[in-house]
């Protein structure tokens, strides 16, 4: 649109502009688009750039005395003003993204009714079964790309706390958005409101949920049928994001729906690409190859299995039969290890189940199994604890240790334990940022196996070509990009991921001119992937 030309009847005028996050650029808006909507006398004099109005936001931020208060307020910014909160994101995402992402979000999710402003995202309540359809309709976009959805089932390392669990689909389409200029106005979080077991918060005046025990797994079922076939009719193409639904529920359900719909589970599927990201930095390291090693999981739940399976797939596609992948796999949960005579074995388990002494012993299985690798996703603060390290450091030159449980306290091993243990032999990572560790006058720069090196990707590639399925393939490419990612000078710093400084520069890094996704950009505003009229 030239300058200054007229605008033809603008659908919102005055403080209904204002008051749309999606619209709203505040000092930004220029006269001429203050004469043109309607906005004269509603806004200060001066109109800045919104580099001007960053440096505003920042003084703001660093007045608020914890991260809590900062996810507070940067909430309310996105209620304000879009492309401000992620002009601010993406001005430098490693300071940003812990705080409107993990870790502060687990917190805010513990004291979600306390903080609770305003609405974003959608509410289903199993209470609305027989009308999903009709309460989809009331959400004002219609061409939805992407809904995370999540029971609250599973958080974190929170477990089950329900209605509060919103936090995260929430977080995790912001992430889209950050980190992959997703368009934000095709997000839509969810939260399936089916109860909760959470005796102290159904007890809680303040808890937003509703307020009974979780239905039976075939009333469940049924529910999230009608929930899935509900997206279908009213946002045709979009991609459902399943999210931190309890462990059974998750595997279950997404064996049922990814062949069948637009789907995927990021607790599963994107957690396993980006442990792949790491291993296949770690091997290169070690010049070593995949299907040579032998893994070991603390932790067989949905995110161990999913890492097991995607660890299986992309043996295969090196060679190996599924039986020999599955081989080369073990997994250790808080019963003992799983084998065929465990008579508690789920069907995803009993893959992994291979013969070998019963045992209820971590160091004594090590010991057994003889693993070259060992990765953590039990949520037991600890679990790898001095014994551990030094059992799987006598039998391999340099470990692969992955404590990926989170939050920090759920973390299998520290970085400092971790490094300090295995005297600087180990290849590291965890599900949260520790700081540097030095070792014996060698500094390592341990790395953060984030699902946001993957998930962000995916949904670009989703969005860029109308996707009518995601497979294994998918995750195991993102996962290889992820590790091109990494440089020599990091990897020599035992680094494993790609600094999250620079998750911005890697996406566009990796898209070539026939796959390059057009982002709109208003010149006047400096935002990415907003949705502001180019009124100038």
């Amino acid at each position: 649109m030239q300058k200054n030309q007229p605008i033809t009847k603008p659908l919102l005028r005055g403080m209904e502009v204002l008051d749309s996050p999606n619209l709203n650029k505040g000092t930004a808006f220029t006269d001429y688009e203050r004469e043109q909507l309607g906005l004269v006398g509603l806004l200060p004099d001066s109109v800045e750039d919104i580099e001007r109005q960053l440096e505003r936001v920042l003084g703001h931020l660093k007045e608020k005395p914890t991260d809590l208060e900062r996810y507070i307020y940067l909430i309310g910014l996105c209620d304000r003003n879009e492309t401000l909160f992620y002009k601010l994101l993406m001005s430098d995402p490693m300071r940003f993204l812990p705080i409107v992402y993990d870790p502060t979000v687990a917190e805010a999710c513990v004291k979600f009714g306390y903080i609770y402003r305003r609405s974003r995202g959608m509410y289903v309540s199993i209470r609305h079964k027989g009308r999903v359809a009709e309460v989809l309709r009331n959400w004002p976009v219609k061409d939805v790309r992407f809904i995370c959805v999540s029971t609250g089932g599973r958080i974190l390392g929170l477990g089950d706390i329900g209605a509060n669990g919103m936090g995260i689909p929430i977080g995790k389409l912001q992430l889209y958005t950050a980190c992959a200029a997703v368009p934000p106005d095709c997000l839509l979080p969810i939260l399936l409101d089916i109860g909760t077991t959470n005796n102290t918060l159904r007890a809680d005046p303040l808890y937003l949920g509703l307020r009974k025990q979780p239905p039976s797994e075939e009333e469940l079922d049924e529910f999230v049928d009608e929930f899935v076939q509900a997206v279908q009719e009213v946002f045709p193409g979009c991609c459902i994001h399943f999210e931190d639904w309890k462990g059974t529920d998750a595997i279950r359900l997404l064996a049922k729906y990814k062949d069948k719909v637009l789907c995927y589970n990021d607790d599963i599927q994107g957690t396993a690409s980006v442990t792949l990201a790491g291993l296949i930095t770690a091997l290169q390291i070690l010049d070593a190859k995949l299907v040579h090693q032998r893994i070991l999981f603390l932790g067989a739940g949905s995110a161990g299995i999913g890492i097991a399976n995607l660890l299986a797939s992309a043996m295969q596609q090196q060679g190996l039969t599924r039986e020999e992948a599955a081989a080369r796999i073990s997994l250790f949960d808080i019963n003992g290890l799983i084998e065929p005579s465990r008579k508690d074995l789920s069907s995803s388990q009993q893959v992994y189940a291979h013969q070998n002494a019963p045992s209820k012993d971590l160091v004594a299985a090590i010991e057994s199994l003889k693993p070259t690798i060992l990765i953590g996703v039990s949520t037991t603060g600890g679990a790898f604890n001095q014994r551990v390290v030094e059992t799987i450091s006598k039998l391999n030159e340099r470990p692969i240790i992955f404590a990926l449980s989170n939050p920090t306290d759920k973390a299998e091993c520290t970085a400092e334990q971790a490094y300090t243990w295995s005297k600087g032999k180990a290849l590291y990572a965890a599900g949260v940022q520790f700081p540097d560790v030095k070792v014996d006058g060698q500094t390592f720069h341990p790395g953060q196996a984030n699902n946001f090196y993957i998930f962000p990707a995916v949904g670009l590639a989703v969005y860029a070509t109308r996707a009518k399925r995601i497979t294994d393939e998918v995750f195991i490419v993102a996962a290889q990009a992820s590790a091109d990612q990494v440089s020599q000078e990091q990897r020599d710093h035992g680094m494993l991921f790609p600094s999250q400084a620079n998750i911005l520069e890697g996406r566009s890094r990796n898209r070539d001119s026939n796959s390059r996704v057009h982002v709109r950009q208003w010149p006047s505003h400096g935002g990415t992937a907003c949705r502001h009229p180019p009124l100038d």
